[in-house]
């Protein structure tokens, strides 16, 4: 019913926003990985609400629970179960919203279909179900660095017009992390900061693109023709709260270049490994990866929750004015990066599974 990702490596999340809580079944973890749940926090507490001035306030520890799956720190090859308890819930924020819809968000389109919907904070619509998302992204983390020497970053890219001059090839965790927006360039994240708080305080949100770079992929991931690597990677980061666009490579700029400026030559380096001079492909060919960084963006759209009075109607038809009282984010693009890597990382650990069941058993 549209809550479950992945083939081999797969995922199924649950829970609401203003619920008990939120978490993740991962099924087909393979066994005798060695995971803590201090390791699946340290990835939690990059999404957490309430981390800076220029988040969401709601304030919520997102401590996680494994129920399942691992003993004495490692996988049994079992389903693994991790909850999170929502602790800091406020419904009464929520009253306007029992009737009222709001604009560019998903209660028209969930009452429509549902017949009926969790108005509290949008219940499942809500990005605190991500929290499942980045709890199973840091398994797949750790397979991919384990198994394949994967590394994935993500980082803020732009900001509405504010873009940050990042080099994919030698971007650092440490650069993304040295600032609260993520953007791996001090200069334009200062920008960045101040345009976020500036839209805050008029009672507003801007949105913005997040890049992300997996670096040492295994050649070969990827199941032509329907389960192309970056037909599925779309999927995974289209599939986020508030994502409107994606593009791997070169993106919508190559439709500027000719046949002969967009290619990527091939060549041999000193160890005899086939290389390309340029990644426009953006680390895939033919729907497949061929060991170069895998590069994409993803455009976040401005929140849609904002204090500004908007134009709407109810669900019985009437206009009405929707000014909201919760608490959110006036930028999601901070908070998206680790989901973004979240997603990349349960793609690609899906598919190295894939590959190897089906090309590497002779």
């Amino acid at each position: 019913m549209g809550n479950t990702f992945g083939d081999l490596f797969r995922i199924t999340t649950f829970g609401e926003s203003h619920g008990g809580g939120v978490g993740v079944v991962i099924d087909g973890c393979p066994p005798r990985l060695e995971i803590s749940a201090e390791e699946i926090q340290a990835e939690l507490d990059r999404r957490r609400p309430g981390q800076s001035k220029i988040t969401t306030p709601r304030k919520e520890s997102d401590r996680c629970e494994i129920l399942s799956g691992v003993f004495e720190g490692k996988t049994l090859g079992t389903p693994i179960s991790i909850l999170v308890r929502n602790e800091n819930t406020r419904p009464q924020d929520y009253s306007e919203m029992v009737t009222a819809y709001r604009p560019s968000h998903a209660d028209a389109t969930y009452d429509a279909k549902y017949g009926l919907r969790n108005y509290q904070g949008g219940g499942r619509s809500s990005a605190r179900e991500t929290i499942g998302r980045v709890a199973a992204g840091a398994i797949a983390k750790k397979i991919l660095h384990q198994v394949a020497g994967t590394e994935i970053l993500g980082y803020v890219k732009r900001i509405q017009d504010l873009e940050g001059s990042v080099d994919p090839s030698t971007v650092t965790l440490e650069q993304v992390e040295s600032n609260i927006v993520r953007c791996p360039d001090p200069v334009a994240a200062e920008q960045m900061v101040d345009r976020i708080e500036a839209i805050r305080d008029q009672g507003d949100s801007i949105g913005g693109v997040v890049e992300c770079v997996a670096r040492g992929v295994k050649v070969g991931l990827g199941s032509p023709v329907f389960d192309k690597l970056e037909a599925d990677l779309a999927k995974a980061v289209m599939s986020l709260p508030a994502s409107k666009g994606f593009e791997i490579g070169s993106g919508f700029a190559g439709t500027l270049l000719t046949g002969s400026e967009h290619n990527d030559e091939f060549y041999t380096d000193e160890a005899g490994t086939l290389r390309t001079r340029t990644n426009r492909s953006g680390g895939t060919q033919g729907g497949i990866s061929n060991g170069e960084n895998i590069i994409i963006r993803v455009a976040f759209k401005p929140t849609a929750t904002i204090r500004k009075a908007q134009n709407t109607v109810t669900n019985t038809g009437e206009a009405t004015v929707l000014e909201a009282r919760g608490r959110h984010d006036p930028c999601v693009l901070p908070r998206a990066v680790p989901m973004v890597e979240a997603m990349v990382a349960l793609v690609l650990c899906d598919h190295l599974l894939r590959h190897h069941g089906q090309c590497e058993l002779f």
